[in-house]
């Protein structure tokens, strides 16, 4: 029987790494799981990430090395985690390059959309998470963080942009999206998330 595929989702500062380990943990108790994320995932998708992390670049070269590093992530972990009945829960996956590199820096949407149909096919997660927060929250959380990335230094409206853009995608597949508001304590989160994984 085919596992399970969970994403993780939501803006620099929304909080989702937070609950992932927990997520985790719960879901262990019903089947085996794997934790990932993206970019990374393999030993080449970490190389990548580091680069896509501090090292300046092109737009679409930036978007190419994403679906890069994801098309590997995609052959070395999820499916064979997934055909073996594993379930995999994954912190970011194609629905962050929509709305970083497409609603953030203003990728054409149909760009990614074909690289999205190349790279993963017919691969979608079962279920999304989504942790949505107002950009005040991220950017008081982003403030007591480490040193930023090249992408939580970005701008409040750049943040804008990729907020609306999560929540667009959000609005056009609420079958698979449950959008989580983070701006509650941890305790009030998980009780959501008890309810949502309950059901799933």
């Amino acid at each position: 029987m085919r596992g399970r595929f969970i994403t993780f989702e939501g803006i620099d500062g929304a909080g989702k790494s937070t609950h992932i380990e927990w997520v985790a943990a719960r879901l262990r108790e019903r089947a085996t799981v794997v934790t990932t994320r993206e970019p990374g995932g393999t030993p080449l998708g970490e190389d990548l990430r580091g680069l896509l992390l501090h090292r300046k670049m092109g737009l679409e070269t930036e978007a190419l090395l994403m679906f890069a590093a994801r098309r590997e992530h995609i052959a070395e972990v999820i499916e064979p985690a997934l055909a073996r009945g594993d379930w995999v829960i994954s912190d970011r996956f194609t629905d962050a390059t929509f709305a970083y590199q497409g609603g953030g820096r203003g990728l054409p949407r149909e760009r990614l959309e074909v690289l999205e149909q190349w790279v993963q096919g017919d691969l979608q997660p079962d279920l999304t998470l989504l942790f949505d927060v107002p950009l005040e929250t991220a950017a008081q959380r982003l403030a007591n963080a480490r040193e930023p990335d090249k992408f939580e230094a970005e701008s409040r409206a750049f943040f804008e942009r990729t907020r609306a853009e999560y929540l667009r995608r959000a609005a056009e597949a609420p079958g698979r999206f449950r959008v989580i508001d983070a701006t509650r304590s941890i305790e009030d989160i998980r009780v959501t998330l008890e309810e949502i994984l309950s059901s799933f």
